[in-house]
């Protein structure tokens, strides 16, 4: 089966000394962070940003589903602790549900 790939978005708190602290956070990840990201079934994942607005590209193999991703953040304390820290920067993008940060974005597009 074919890898796929998912776009996800995501706003930060609108400061500037806020936005570049998130950024140095993901300089370099905890190794715990990283390894858990390629438990799930994540081949590649890149965030990209434009002002306070984040999107991210992951592109996963057969095994990983976000249902599983779940089960796995929630029983892993490292990335508890993560997520955690990451809600002082983030903010939940309008449309999203209550407590959820990324938002699955629909394609609408490709060439």
């Amino acid at each position: 089966m074919k890898n796929r790939k998912y776009a996800l978005a995501l706003d930060l708190v609108n400061d500037p000394v806020l936005i570049k602290e998130y950024e140095t956070y993901h300089e370099r990840i905890p190794t715990e962070i990283q390894q858990s990201i390629q438990d799930a079934g994540v081949i590649s994942m890149q965030i990209y940003r434009f002002e306070n607005r984040l999107f991210m590209i992951m592109e996963v193999d057969d095994q990983f589903s976000f249902e599983r991703k779940g089960e796995m953040d929630a029983q892993n304390p490292h990335v508890q602790d993560w997520e955690s820290l990451m809600w002082k920067y983030q903010l939940a993008i309008p449309g999203a549900k209550p407590g959820e940060k990324w938002v699955l974005m629909d394609k609408i597009f490709e060439l």
